[in-house]
């Protein structure tokens, strides 16, 4: 089961936040009483310390000693009463000092009550917590070396409600903060797991062997140098597949090559000798009848001479040169270099390139070529495919005069095809198109130079790129197909 990175992150941010909460509502609970008191405590004792040093100093007026002491009542928050040796009173603070002066009288003649809690007890002064009609209270009183006596208190508010108050308002606050973090996190987690998801999408496509697909981000962060790292690795994947493929076609090929040497040696000698015959026989029929003098009194007919002889040996030129890359392929003398690239942009290159062609002859080209499909291949040889295709569409295109190219993916194949109108071959004759020096019409075939040997070169392309290839009669005319 898949988990969602982003929606992993906003639990976990809501999780934390839920148990700051709780921490904070148990601290407050029990520990925030303990706290509170003893922060009281040490800001008695600090005015404490302010009062053994004040009492001591020396030629100090009072006025002065007054002034410091109800500095730091009012700063603390502390009621103090002060007596010298004389029980004179020596200060008493504005905030209800007056009024601990019966107590410090008890204390001293030993009248007080004792607090049910003393926190501290020494010599010079006692240290506890009492409880009174208007609230707790922390009470310090005492009587110092020089005969200074003093009371102090603060009140102690009511920390429970306050926790309680605390905790509520934790809660809250807890409970909206969570909910906009959430959502906060929840974009922010989007913003990071979209390269994320991103870097899948192209994980996915290489398993498929699809490697156009490249990580587009800017980020200089670790996932940044992922995807950098994983265009790389989609790089050398597509350089190495493109080299296992061409030595897997290399031993294919040598494997097949050693049954078929013997074969095609003996078909190849008895093609080039029964394609050869025609031209030869007429060039020496026509040089025969130049040097016996036929058309020695006929400028006219010496030209058309020279030109037929001039003709043939461009035609047997064509057929040598077609024989020998046909030799080539069949004997494995050259392997395919295999690539991928996007044929779709191929075919239309060499359309645009032969264009002149079909406009001599008034055809209208027909092709798609909206969108890219990549296939594995050499591409110079499949110029060489699509170039016979489309050249023997043009020689034997009638009627509307109409050629439709198509590339369209099936499955894990591409298949390319070549369609034109015209009659349809003879259904007996569709096996043989792929033989070498096979013609259906003879005669037509030496009209615009055919040789039988353009569709066998494309048999040997095909099938060294472990392709395959056909041809149909479809309605309105021929068409012919490869795929790889």
């Amino acid at each position: 089961m898949k988990r969602s990175i982003r929606k992993q992150f906003s639990m976990i941010f809501i999780a934390l936040v839920a148990g700051i909460i709780c921490f904070s509502c148990l601290a407050n609970t029990f520990f925030l009483e303990k706290y509170y008191v003893r922060k009281k405590v040490v800001i008695l004792m600090d005015a404490y310390q302010s009062i053994v040093t004040l009492s001591s100093a020396e030629n100090q007026s009072q006025e002065a000693f007054a002034d410091e002491l109800s500095s730091i009542c009012s700063r603390s928050n502390i009621a103090m009463f002060v007596v010298d040796a004389n029980s004179q009173t020596k200060y008493a603070s504005t905030n209800g000092g007056k009024g601990l002066e019966f107590e410090l009288l008890g204390y001293l003649f030993g009248m007080e009550k004792p607090a049910e809690k003393v926190l501290e007890q020494t010599e010079e002064y006692i240290l506890e917590q009492k409880s009174l009609r208007d609230g707790e209270y922390l009470r310090m009183q005492g009587t110092l070396e020089n005969g200074i006596s003093f009371i102090l208190s603060t009140p102690l508010e009511s920390i429970r409600e306050s926790a309680g108050i605390a905790n509520r308002f934790f809660l809250y606050v807890g409970l909206a903060g969570a909910v906009l973090g959430g959502i906060a996190i929840w974009l922010i987690a989007g913003k990071i797991t979209k390269p994320i998801k991103q870097l899948n999408l192209i994980s996915e496509q290489m398993v498929e062997l699809n490697f156009e697909a490249k990580y587009q981000g800017r980020d200089r962060n670790e996932i940044g140098m992922l995807g950098e790292n994983m265009n790389k690795l989609s790089a050398s994947l597509e350089r190495t597949i493109g080299e296992l493929k061409t030595a897997n076609l290399t031993l294919t090929h040598d494997l097949q090559t050693k049954e078929q040497q013997e074969q095609m040696r003996q078909e190849f000698i008895a093609g080039v000798s029964h394609e050869l015959k025609t031209p030869i026989a007429l060039i020496q029929g026509y040089a025969e009848g130049l040097s016996e003098g036929i058309a020695d009194d006929d400028p006219e007919s010496r030209t058309f001479y020279c030109e037929v002889i001039m003709d043939e040996a461009a035609k047997m030129n064509s057929i040598v040169s077609k024989l020998l890359t046909l030799n080539e392929l069949e004997f494995g003398s050259s392997n395919p270099e295999m690539k991928r690239f996007d044929l779709t942009e191929f075919v239309g290159r060499y359309l645009a390139s032969a264009a002149m062609l079909a406009q001599q002859k008034d055809i209208r080209v027909e092709f798609d070529d909206s969108h890219p499909v990549y296939i594995w291949g050499d591409e110079d040889r499949i110029a060489q495919v699509i170039e016979n295709f489309f050249s023997n569409a043009v020689n034997h295109c009638k009627g509307e005069k109409k050629i439709h190219i198509s590339v369209t993916e099936e499955g894990e194949h591409v298949r390319c095809a070549v369609f034109n109108t015209g009659d349809p071959i003879p259904e007996d004759s569709l096996p043989h198109l792929w033989d070498k020096f096979y013609k259906v019409d003879k005669a037509r075939s030496r009209e615009y130079g055919g040789s039988g040997v353009g569709l066998s070169i494309v048999k040997a392309i095909v099938e060294s790129m472990n392709g395959t290839y056909g041809v149909r009669n479809v309605t309105g005319g021929v068409e012919f197909w490869f795929e790889l």
